[in-house]
């Protein structure tokens, strides 16, 4: 992305989480171990839905779909923040800068879309059981995950767009631990209304919309787990569906409270601490949340790890 003639500043400097030096080294452990089970997690999720045939089906498409979302999300932001514990001055260029802020923004709004989706297929495999297989058909599934995707690029694009037309002065520290939307928008000395209205605006639609369809499906849901009569099998699907809006809570809660107030009204300080959920909390929860917790994938690890053994 070429910065042009339209910024003063050719580096920018990142704050990170804390300048407490008897922090860097605990925390450095921490958020490595974090990424290492991020990492681990996910690309071990695509592997085993790729390798396990009886896990080809759409529940398990979107679900691989999503551990690459949160591969990636968290391969965007986490490694450069490890640099910030172990660096004096940990420098990120204004080109670097942008790019990690396109991904970034990519990668979050796909993992809010998808999200949704699979929370809709779930209400199609609870509440329409004789029409799923028409219903999530093969090519459905490709629409999603195109649309969510589709959704996703056009948000960045337009995003990181108009912050390449913002002007930056002198200040070139931002108060963060990657290069967030906001973050920015407060270091720039150019009017940054129009970026702040679209951050509202594309926030509350890529907030709001998966939010109220997750929350939907699940009212249907719930209202089709009362009726089974067995208290066993009760129970067993409401553990199932608060497990799913719990990490779903979380995720949506802290990006609503970092993007959906104009830059001027968030606190720094709290962003940071909100964004660490949705950054690097959230894609360490959800191969644990949406999968180890699921039968199907346990049987489908024990055989894989049964057929190495005799390898």
């Amino acid at each position: 992305m070429d910065r042009g003639n339209n910024s003063a500043v050719t580096d920018f400097i990142l704050e990170g989480l804390t300048h407490r030096p008897e922090l860097q080294i605990p925390l450095l452990l921490l958020f490595l171990s974090i990424y290492v089970v991020t990492v681990v997690g996910n690309l071990g999720m695509i592997t085993l839905i790729g390798v396990t045939s009886h896990l080809h089906t759409p529940m398990y498409y979107l679900l691989s779909s999503l551990s690459f979302i949160d591969f990636c999300h968290s391969t965007v932001i986490t490694p450069k923040m490890l640099v910030n514990f172990v660096s004096e001055k940990n420098t990120i260029s204004y080109n670097e800068c942008m790019t990690q802020l396109y991904f970034f923004i990519i990668f979050i709004i796909a993992e809010c879309h998808m999200l949704a989706a699979m929370a809709y297929d779930r209400y199609v495999a609870i509440c329409r059981p004789l029409l799923y297989n028409v219903i999530m058909s093969h090519q459905v599934c490709i629409w999603l995950a195109g649309g969510v995707f589709f959704l996703s690029f056009v948000g960045a694009t337009i995003h990181t767009g108009c912050m390449l037309r913002l002007f930056f002065c002198k200040d070139n520290v931002i108060n963060h631990y990657f290069c967030d939307l906001n973050a920015l928008l407060k270091l720039s000395c150019s009017n940054t209304y129009i970026n702040e209205m679209l951050v509202v605006c594309f926030s509350a639609f890529n907030i709001l919309t998966p939010t109220l369809t997750i929350l939907s499906s699940y009212i249907f849901i719930i209202a089709s787990i009362l009726h089974i009569r067995s208290t066993e099998g009760r129970s067993k699907a409401f553990s199932t569906c608060s497990s799913h809006m719990a990490a779903v809570s979380i995720f949506f809660g802290s990006a609503a409270f970092m993007y959906l107030q104009p830059s001027s009204v968030t606190s720094m300080e709290q962003g940071k601490m909100s964004s660490v959920f949705y950054t690097i909390l959230v894609p360490m929860l959800n191969p644990l949340i949406y999968s180890l917790r699921n039968k199907d994938v346990k049987v489908a690890m024990k055989k894989l790890m049964e057929r190495r053994m005799f390898w």
